[in-house]
């Protein structure tokens, strides 16, 4: 189950995240409002959740009932 990034992270975009992660999996695309993680590199360490500080990054089954979307955002975006 690899981490997901959620709308939280709109107009933040803090690279803490980016930082801590062993695999660089997180990406910042300059056109976008917001990180991602590419879900086929993450390992799902969990190096990157405590570290956000505006609380936008989940395991995919936990993400909430309003942010699902973000799941396929995140694997879309990182697989163009």
């Amino acid at each position: 189950m690899p981490f997901v990034i959620t709308e939280p992270c709109k107009g933040v975009k803090d690279k803490a995240c980016v930082g801590v992660c062993p695999v660089d999996c997180i990406y910042e695309y300059d056109d976008e409002p917001m990180l991602y993680i590419n879900p086929d590199e993450c390992i799902e360490c969990g190096a990157c959740q405590p570290v956000c500080p505006v609380n936008a990054i989940f395991m995919d089954a936990e993400v909430p009932d309003d942010q699902q979307s973000y799941i396929e955002l995140n694997a879309e975006k990182t697989s163009e």
